[in-house]
């Protein structure tokens, strides 16, 4: 029998991988959700900016950086995407960095059929706007397709998985959205894709967003926490990590301070134990 390799991926952030012995399990479906503000995007740009700048460095045996990079979105410009990032960190060669993440616009098939005007979000004149409408796959297909495609070891971030979910607003159109994101995770596995899926906290009911991270390999938590003298303070949390959770507990390295800063990005200090 084939003796089952431990690799992981970096996240890139140098406070982060130590904790998590390299990286995340390649083919991990990471559900990265929290308070608005509190840190998940943050954690994303840091971690695929800084991915891609490892990947040209020899990394230790077991260790996979992601061969390519790929950004889903559902709703932005990818421009806008692209300037969010650049104005969240100061680092060297990083126009270069941002250039080699491969963006896909889900935005056709999220607001076909919506009051949106066609033409806030799609170009060309109305008689191709008519033939694409026509043919329009839904946006699972579409998805799906695109993931098809992404090249085996890749990072792949979706933002946001909250966009698609506030849409599934009858059973039918939740059970499509679960028995997705259920296949993506098989799919993971087998092709060593990693997976961040963002999620804002709270505007889903709960017995949803306990679905939704029942699912996931991991669900890192965001949020705002009062510290001493009124502070506000970001911390995150390891809610769930399947076969990395009792190591983390082992060793009490489940909560995190959050601090974001220009040059640095992303970083976690204060580590605390378990509660």
């Amino acid at each position: 029998m084939e003796e089952l390799k431990r690799e992981r991926m970096p996240t890139g952030i140098e406070s982060v991988d130590p904790i998590l012995e390299g990286g995340v399990p390649v083919g991990s479906v990471m559900l990265l959700t929290g308070d608005i503000g509190a840190g998940n995007y943050e954690f994303v740009f840091s971690s695929l900016v800084n991915s891609l700048k490892v990947r040209k460095g020899n990394m230790p045996e077991g260790i996979v950086v992601p061969k390519e990079v790929r950004y889903v979105s559902f709703t932005r410009l990818k421009e806008d995407v692209k300037q969010e990032i650049i104005n969240s960190l100061h680092m060297e060669g990083l126009h270069k960095l941002v250039e080699m993440i491969r963006f896909d616009d889900l935005s056709d098939q999220y607001f076909d059929g919506s009051i949106v005007p066609d033409e806030w979000y799609t170009g060309g004149d109305i008689k191709t706007r008519m033939q694409t409408r026509s043919g329009h796959e839904s946006i699972f297909v579409r998805l799906a397709n695109i993931i098809d495609t992404a090249v085996p070891e890749s990072l792949v971030i979706l933002d946001s998985v909250t966009e698609v979910a506030t849409q599934c607003n009858t059973p039918l159109l939740w059970n499509n959205l679960t028995g997705f994101l259920r296949g993506l995770q098989r799919v993971a596995k087998k092709r060593k894709i990693t997976f961040y899926l963002l999620l804002s906290r709270g505007i889903l009911d709960s017995s949803r967003e306990k679905e939704l991270a029942d699912i996931a390999d991991a669900v890192l938590l965001f949020k705002w926490e009062e510290s001493s003298g009124a502070r506000r303070q970001r911390v995150m949390y390891f809610e769930k990590f399947r076969g990395v959770m009792p190591h983390l507990e082992e060793r009490d390295l489940v909560k995190f301070a959050v601090r974001i800063s220009m040059s640095g990005g992303f970083d976690v200090s204060n580590i605390r134990v378990v509660i």
